[in-house]
């Protein structure tokens, strides 16, 4: 065997172990989700006075010619000194200004809804 045969002998190992490692990548992915989900669902549904105490996003995508995708967060400030950041969407994150006071409904780590006083 010339040495270009056994290098590529190993291909096909290489590529299922490639494979084996993406699959095992989405999986867990899945797992993950379904875990924090069944959390959330099992989670009390508060509703607490807090302070919007900052805004942030996170963009991903968008090189080429592919589409950019925002991701919206704000931290919650309770009474008690707490923070909590959740996921919003992008209208629900509009409404609300840094320093806003009202009361936080969520559950888990599931955003519900946002009331100013």
């Amino acid at each position: 065997m010339d040495s270009f045969g056994f290098f590529f002998a190993g291909v096909p190992i290489f590529i299922g172990i490639i494979f084996i490692v993406v699959v095992g990548f989405i999986i867990f992915a899945i797992i993950s989700a379904l875990k924090q989900w069944s959390k959330n669902n099992n989670s009390p549904t508060l509703s607490v006075p807090s302070q919007v105490v900052t805004k942030r996003t996170k963009t991903s995508g968008g090189a080429g010619d592919s589409s950019a995708s925002t991701s919206y967060f704000v931290t919650f400030q309770f009474d008690s000194g707490d923070r909590l950041e959740l996921h919003l969407s992008g209208t629900e994150y509009g409404m609300l200004a840094e320093d806003d006071i009202g009361v936080l409904t969520f559950q888990g780590t599931r955003y519900h809804s946002f009331e100013r006083k």
